[in-house]
Parts: structure tokens; C-alpha cells; sequence
């Protein structure tokens, strides 16, 4: 076995719908966006991630860039595979190795997911070299990755907001007790805002601007403590075609995705009403915790906690908080081996 262990490196891949990250030897060796660009007449893959991420909105019809997963699943199997490929051989540790090492790896899935989603994950893996694949819910690895203790009996809720879903779940020894993967996340704010300009403003803008809007001045309520400053957009005029460039400020944008927040607090609400009442007590002490980029959007906090009247607390570096957990349950994998999925 001596030999194998040497030849076997582990890694830890967050496959999210925005992001992809890996861990490799307890460091975050990928973090790109979950995106590639094809080559529409030879169909090869001419750029992935932040290359790739680049080219979007702005390729001609001989390129295309796809977004391999959809609300956190695989929705072009191809596509998927050869991201990975192309991710786990740019880590830098493994292209010192002559041949492609055998890969024991934990991969993130949404808890929503069907087993044929599952098994669409499992195969993509093997197939870049997975020799021992194991899968782990998100909100498991969103927890570990925030420093909580999982297997104790014990009520803890996690609401990781991503790009595809939002996850929310009550953990308590070590299983998800009550959960709820709702489609309304990061992708669906962009959506918001690119709909709020054309209607509010006649401005069409692409997806990496909405984005860009999003995350430089984006907000959940409109009384912010310290709002940030105004914003000038630029993208084109739907009456006169010409391009043109506006002030956008943070109240609109909490406007441009109350709906949407909404829905994510309605679904948090639900959860709270399915969950045991002792598990409920143990929440009433330890509150909520957000993970996931949706989880820096301004103010979201106080107002999830307005709304449940519990305390609210953002994981630090929270979109990194799933892969880090993910990281762990790999490094630790005899103890949370009851919580894998093989």
C-alpha cells in the first residue's frame, strides 16, 4: 500500500455553479470561475476560467462560452469534464509529476440533487483520474468549513447562498435533519439587475457588468449603515442604440432584489417551522450562519435576522467556507466517514 500512497494525492473540489475551487495539500490551489469557452468548428476547449471568463458577452459566432453547471448541477456533461481536466492539471504540485498521480478526491454537491445528477458528477470524476471519489452535501461541508462541530448533538442552521442554489439546512449529529435547496441565488440576483435596468433605465447590460453591479454596490435593504458610493454603469441605450453610461446607486439595487431576497427569507422561514422543536430551541441560541458569496451582499444579515428575530453571522472568507469544509472532511476522513457519500 506504501507505494500507491505515494503515487495518490488528494484533493477537495467545491464544484460550483460561479466557482470552482480545489484544495490540494491543505491549500486553495484553483479558485476560477465555473466557465469555458469553446471553439464552435473544431469543438476543442480554447480557454477555461478566468480566461474563458473574460471572453463573456464579447465572442463572435465561432466561439462560445458555456457555464457547465446549472443551478449547481451538471447541465453539459462534457463541458464539465473537460473543466475539471483542465483545472486539476493547472494545479501546480501535480505538473511536476511525470504521469497524471491517481486522485483520491471529495466533491461537493447540492443537496437537492438526484441520483442521476449524482452519478453524472461521480463519472465525470472518474474519469480525470478519481480513483476513490466521495461526495459530501453542501451545507455538511459549509458548516465544517465554518468551524462548527458537526457531530455533536447539537442544532445548527447554515444558509449557504451560491451562484445556482441556495441551501439551507438544520445539522445535528453529523446529518441534515430538515433542509431546502431553493433555485434563487447569485445567478438570479444578476438576472434581477440586468431586468431593473432595462425596465427602470432603457440600459441593456451584459451579465459581467450586472455582476460587477452586484458586487461593488449591492445591497438587501435600502437603509444601509454606510451605503456605498454611486456606481457609473455603462452598456447601450434600448431607444436610441447608442451606448450610454448612468449613476446607479445602492437603494435602487435593493429594490432591483427584494423579490428575489425575499423568496430566500420565505424558504428560511419554512425551514424553521419543519425543524424539532429541540433543535429549535439550540438554534435560538446559536443562530444562523450564512456561507457562500450570496452571503456579502449588504445588509443581508440584518435583515435575515430582522425577519427570524435571531442572531446572523457571515462565515469569514465565505466563499471559500464549502471548500474548506470539503478540505477537511478529506483530511479527516475516518471521522466524518458516516457523512460521505461513496
Amino acid at each position: 500500500m506504501g507505494f500507491f500512497d505515494f503515487m495518490t494525492e488528494d484533493i477537495a473540489i467545491d464544484l460550483g455553479t460561479a466557482n470552482t475551487l480545489i484544495i490540494h495539500n491543505d491549500k486553495v490551489v484553483i479558485d476560477s470561475p465555473s466557465i469555458v469557452a469553446r471553439d464552435r468548428i473544431t469543438g476543442k476547449i480554447i480557454a477555461v476560467g478566468k480566461e474563458a471568463n473574460m471572453m463573456q458577452g464579447k465572442t463572435h459566432e465561432n466561439i462560445k462560452t458555456i457555464r457547465p453547471l446549472k443551478d449547481g448541477v451538471i447541465a453539459d456533461f462534457d463541458a464539465s469534464e473537460q473543466m475539471i481536466k483542465m483545472l486539476i492539471k493547472s494545479i501546480p504540485a501535480l505538473q511536476k509529476r511525470l504521469f497524471t498521480p491517481a486522485l483520491r478526491m471529495v466533491i461537493c454537491i447540492p443537496s437537492g440533487i438526484t441520483e442521476v445528477e449524482m452519478r453524472a458528477v461521480k463519472e465525470s470524476a472518474e474519469r480525470v483520474n478519481g480513483k476513490e471519489v466521495y461526495l459530501i452535501h453542501e451545507p455538511m461541508a459549509a458548516s465544517i468549513g465554518i468551524g462548527i462541530d458537526i457531530m455533536q448533538p447539537k442544532g445548527n442552521m447554515i444558509v449557504d447562498i451560491g451562484g445556482g442554489t441556495t441551501e439551507i439546512a438544520v445539522i445535528a449529529l453529523g446529518g441534515i435533519v430538515c433542509d431546502k435547496s431553493v433555485k434563487i441565488a447569485g445567478d438570479v440576483f444578476t438576472n434581477d439587475i440586468i431586468y431593473y435596468m432595462r425596465t427602470q433605465h432603457n440600459l441593456f447590460v451584459g451579465e459581467t457588468t450586472a455582476e460587477k453591479i452586484k458586487i461593488e454596490i449591492g445591497a438587501a435593504t435600502e437603509d444601509l449603515d454606510s451605503p456605498p458610493d454611486d456606481m457609473s454603469v455603462q452598456g447601450r441605450d434600448l431607444l436610441t442604440g447608442k451606448p450610454k453610461q448612468i449613476e446607479v446607486s445602492s437603494r435602487e439595487i435593493a429594490k432591483a432584489l427584494d423579490k428575489s431576497i425575499q423568496r430566500i427569507e420565505d424558504a428560511i422561514m419554512e425551514t424553521l417551522s419543519q425543524t424539532p422543536p429541540e433543535l429549535a430551541a439550540d438554534i435560538y441560541n446559536t443562530g444562523i450562519y450564512l456561507a457562500g458569496g450570496g452571503s456579502m451582499l449588504r445588509g443581508l444579515d440584518k435583515r435575515i435576522s430582522q425577519k427570524t428575530d435571531l442572531p446572523v453571522f457571515i462565515a469569514e472568507d465565505p466563499l471559500r467556507a464549502v471548500v474548506r469544509g470539503t478540505g477537511m472532511a478529506l483530511k479527516n476522513i475516518n471521522k466524518y466517514r458516516s457523512i460521505l457519500i461513496k
